[in-house]
């Protein structure tokens, strides 16, 4: 067996362009951690296809790859439009209308009812990510007529945001809950919620999961303000968080955008949730067959903050080289990673537990997971093995992204799948039924080649050993 050459993870948005058997082995084999199903498009019957098909090229080629599945939410959006790209001019005047028509340049249907109730004279009105601009000249009845500010080409589906408006509309819809029993149904356990203010987004789904006696892992897509500025809260409920920059670049103002993400990545690894960050990192592949300067540096400078995982969208979805997106993004991340030594962070974490306010909540899986940190640089370990319930000392140890690889052995099925977000960290799914783990799994990473005569290995151990729980102690051993 051969551990990847990059330890940050790779989401890849799964669509027309990938789905097909041929090209989801390839993404496999060029370093996709994590499918991701975009439930804002697609149909039922397309996502259970994808899922199964993703399971069965996984097996076959011996590659553990999770699945998300990314709930729509109130995602505000144009609808069908007659002529596609519809082009907007500066200048036009345009009726927004929740009617079911087909768009044309004088009138566009827009998904949601409340847009009157929510915009007024004056009102900016945001499409696309922004790219479009409108501003409100009248509120009349159920319509809404605009004047095209930054005009360009708009295609149906496309989003809608309003910035500094109130919605009237829950962040967790009826249909999302049923998109989370389909999700059970097919075996998957892991969701991320769109539009999120507040915690109690998040507990609603998980409250909803627990009624039919399942438990879910839940992403935070933190992408309106509201979660921005809640997201202490957010983080104590939430598994996960993914910074989704496109909507939350309209939500404030771009220029903070790049401080609001270290600050989203910070707050994560302190806690040990992974976090994602998302959103036109490589999209100029979509259509080119390489990224800009621009885009490389983006997906270095989030590994470098302390993203877990970088995440590609239309570049895999509906792209032209979705494998060779997935193949540069290894690249960078394999480049970036070996000279993170010499690139100061943007904070040090292991500073943070050492000194000061870190110690005040220090917990005995800091302590641990702070000494396999500075014990590996120092002897310069090749593997950081550990066994878990929870899933916490990994994630605990993977937050200070350390140079060696993190094996993961979990007899938790759903902990087993959802430790493919985190930095490093390989996962095994092993039955808990011997005696002395430590001497089974010491035998299964020679056995898989994982491992030579001589490596020295660090060993973490729980309060109960041959159990697997939260780790007190770590053990440090030579393979022989």
């Amino acid at each position: 067996m051969q551990l990847a050459r990059h330890k940050t993870k790779i989401v890849c948005t799964i669509g027309p362009a990938s789905r097909a058997e041929s090209v989801i082995k390839k993404l496999i084999k060029s370093g996709m951690n994590v499918a991701r199903l975009n439930f804002s498009h697609g149909t039922p019957e397309e996502h259970r296809e994808d899922i199964r098909r993703i399971h069965s090229i996984a097996a076959r080629l011996n590659r553990f790859v999770s699945i998300l599945i990314d709930l729509p939410g109130p995602k505000i959006r144009v609808g069908k439009l007659q002529d596609e790209p519809l082009v907007l001019k500066k200048g036009d005047n345009v009726i927004l209308t929740a009617e079911d028509i087909l768009g044309t340049a004088s009138r566009i249907p827009i998904n949601y009812t409340g847009l009157p109730q929510s915009v007024s004279k004056g009102s900016l009105i945001y499409l696309n990510d922004g790219f479009l601009q409108l501003r409100v000249e009248e509120v009349s009845g159920d319509e809404v007529r605009c004047k095209v500010i930054i005009g360009g080409p708009l295609l149906s589906q496309k989003g809608l945001n309003l910035p500094r408006s109130k919605l009237f509309m829950d962040a967790v819809t009826g249909k999302d809950l049923d998109f989370v029993d389909f999700g059970l149904e097919e075996g998957v356990d892991i969701f991320s919620i769109s539009f999120i203010e507040r915690a109690s987004d998040i507990l609603k789904v998980k409250e909803f999961a627990r009624k039919r006696g399942k438990s879910v892992y839940i992403v935070a897509k933190i992408e309106r303000a509201e979660a921005a500025r809640n997201i202490d809260e957010i983080l104590d409920v939430a598994d996960a968080i993914m910074i989704a920059r496109g909507d939350l670049g309209v939500q404030i103002r771009i220029e903070d955008v790049p401080a609001i993400q270290k600050k989203l990545i910070r707050k994560a690894n302190l806690l040990g949730r992974p976090v994602i960050t998302a959103t036109q990192m490589l999209e100029s592949m979509t259509e080119n067959i390489r990224p800009s300067r621009a885009e490389v540096t983006d997906v270095a400078n989030a590994i470098l903050d302390g993203t877990d995982a970088v995440m590609l969208s239309e570049e895999t979805a509906i792209g032209k080289y979705p494998v060779e997106t997935v193949k540069m993004m290894a690249r960078i991340a394999m480049s970036i990673e070996r000279q993170r030594s010499a690139v100061k962070w943007s904070w040090d974490l292991e500073e943070y537990f050492r000194d000061g306010v870190g110690q005040k909540n220090v917990s005995a899986e800091d302590v641990v997971s702070l000494n396999v940190i500075e014990a590996a640089r120092a002897l310069n370990v090749r593997l950081i093995v550990t066994p878990t319930h929870t899933g916490s000392t990994p994630r605990r140890i993977s937050r200070f992204k350390p140079d060696c690889w993190i094996l993961s052995f979990s007899n938790h099925e759903p902990t087993y799948r959802f430790l493919a977000f985190s930095y490093g960290v390989y996962p095994f799914l092993v039955k808990n039924t011997v005696d002395d783990w430590h001497d089974a799994i010491m035998k299964h990473i020679k056995g898989l080649r994982l491992a030579k005569k001589g490596d020295r290995v660090i060993l973490t151990e729980g309060r109960s050993p041959g159990q697997f729980g939260d780790a007190d102690s770590l053990r440090i051993t030579t393979v022989s």
